[in-house]
């Protein structure tokens, strides 16, 4: 064969296998990329975040103690001077158009706004231009209820940063929405006098959704590389995977439209993958195939010669049995039609016992058995219906060894050693014996069948297990065999994972006193106890 199956039929999960692991790591390689970059990004956007936020502390920090130290008086009371800290911050501040100044008294009043000192208006695109006679006045629309909500939760969530920061505690919120919807970095800091808080310092800054469109620009480049990383992998899995098994559905049809008898595809069947070992099996599988129909082929060319025989010595004895005028002739005619007949009997009989072997050895289940006591059944069997004048079969108990167990069928063993004492006996001659012995050597059981006949030429040793060998040695019955019977019990027993030989019986002197076959079968573990069962105790 060309190829074998794969060693020792391993079971391939998916952590241990080769193309499951490539599938999950190629397939994993854009989701890493992407995770990769999102991790980097997140941990780039809140450092830009941090740092902006910190900047605006220091900004405050700074405003803050000048407001401290120049606006705030405590003579009578703690008091805060709007007009001097307004004048201050527009003096000293000057903010950029992303940034904005608030500054709250105790109350929450706001005493100045940069963008109102500044005298920036929100910006909106005008309607494109209307035609002569078109123009007409129209009253401002009321604002959505989508607008009312977002611009209450804006008043709300800065209320609330000015009440903490009132508290007289420092306030980094990050980010948060204000009214016009845009996300904004904000920092309030409480305007203090001694220990009176006397107002609210607060700073935002506009440039979140710059940030963001930086960082959504950072991620552009993490998103092409997956995308390019799910490109390459989706075409490396189709020509590693697909393109294969594509491969392997041609080579199939080919097998079936050209009638071709095997599938050859040497560079898949090197491959270390599953795919590998699915062109490894289903090269071994299409090799076996193909020995089966040889033998098919051979079988049925072999049946059609060796039924030729028989049938023209049939032919030839009716033929000329009108011509017999004398009795003893035709008797003798008679004779070889019986023998004929016999012989074709038992040719057809061992042909469809092996037509039928394959389906009798896998319509029943291996079990454990007893080699021995199976051995004595059958040598029991002879002895009770032998004729008288018939060669005697033998048994010979091993001695206290233990059960021989064996793991198989025992009706195509048994059918084994049938055959194999039917030929010992026909080539054993008159008041000579079949002796048929069992044992074990290591974790092997052999049980061997030994005659007393003239022994086989040492060139037949492995040709007698071929299909129709009938060559005999002088003085023993002819068309007693069909040739069939060792080929049928070889077949049984490697079908059984043993193996079967012949050799030949020497005497001291190196005289061949008979023909020995010797059967090898593994040794099947003895069967555990059930659970909850006690030990036997004997005596």
């Amino acid at each position: 064969m060309k190829a074998a199956a794969p060693q020792g039929g391993r079971r391939r999960l998916l952590p241990g296998s080769r193309l499951g692991r490539l599938i999950i790591a190629l397939n994993l390689v854009g989701l890493v990329i992407l995770i990769v970059g999102a991790l980097v990004l997140n941990e780039f956007r809140q450092g830009l975040i941090q740092a902006r936020t910190d900047s605006l502390r220091i900004q405050g920090q700074f405003m803050d103690q000048l407001l401290n130290t120049a606006a705030t008086k405590g003579d009578p009371e703690p008091a805060l001077d709007s007009d001097l800290a307004s004048q201050l911050l527009q003096y000293y501040f000057s903010a950029p158009s992303s940034q904005r100044v608030r500054l709250f008294d105790r109350t929450g009043r706001v005493i100045f706004d940069s963008y109102l000192v500044a005298d920036r208006v929100e910006e909106s695109a005008l309607p494109p231009a209307r035609k002569r006679g078109e123009l007409r006045l129209e009253m401002p629309k009321a604002p959505t209820e989508p607008e009312s909500r977002r611009l209450a939760e804006a008043r709300a969530a800065l209320d609330s940063e000015v009440r903490r920061a009132l508290g007289g505690q420092t306030v980094a919120v990050g980010l948060r929405t204000n009214a016009a919807g845009d996300r904004v970095v904000s920092v309030s800091l409480p305007v203090q006098h001694e220990k009176a808080v006397l107002g609210v310092l607060t700073l935002e800054a506009g440039d979140v959704d710059q940030i963001i469109a930086a960082q959504r620009l950072a991620m552009t480049p993490f998103i092409l590389m997956a995308v390019a990383a799910s490109v390459f992998t989706s075409l490396l899995l189709s020509a590693l995977i697909a393109q294969p098994v594509l491969r392997l559905a041609r080579a199939a049809d080919r097998v079936r439209q050209a009638r071709a008898r095997a599938i050859s595809l040497p560079d898949l069947a090197r491959r270390d993958d599953e795919l590998g070992d699915l062109t490894r099996s289903l090269e071994a599988m299409t090799d076996a195939l193909s020995t089966r129909i040889d033998a098919i082929e051979s079988f049925a060319a072999d049946v059609a010669h060796e039924i030729r025989n028989p049938l023209t010595s049939i032919r030839s004895a009716i033929d000329t049995l009108p011509l017999v005028k004398d009795e003893t002739a035709r008797d003798r005619l008679f004779a070889i039609l019986q023998q004929d007949i016999a012989r074709l009997d038992r040719l057809i009989t061992d042909i469809s016992n092996a037509s039928r072997l394959d389906a009798e050895l896998s319509r029943e289940p291996p079990r454990s058995f007893d080699l021995a006591r199976l051995l004595s059944e059958f040598v029991g069997h002879y002895n009770a219906s032998a004729r008288p004048g018939e060669v005697a079969v033998v048994f010979e108990e091993p001695d206290g060894e233990g059960p021989l167990l064996a793991s198989g069928r025992e009706g195509p063993i048994g059918q084994v050693f049938r055959n194999l004492i039917d030929n010992a006996r026909s080539f054993s001659p008159p008041g000579g014996a079949v002796r048929v012995r069992v044992g074990r050597l290591g974790r092997k059981l052999i049980a061997t069948v030994d005659d007393d006949g003239p022994g086989i030429p040492a060139d037949n040793l492995e040709t007698v297990f071929e299909r129709f060998y009938t060559s005999r040695p002088k003085g023993t019955a002819f068309g007693v065999n069909s040739g069939l019977g060792l080929s049928i019990a070889r077949q049984i027993v490697e079908a059984h994972g043993g193996r079967i030989w012949a050799e030949n019986r020497l005497d001291a002197e190196g005289k061949i006193q008979g023909a020995r076959f010797a059967v090898e079968f593994p040794e099947a573990p003895a069967p555990r106890p059930s659970a909850g069962a006690r030990p036997v105790r004997h005596g």
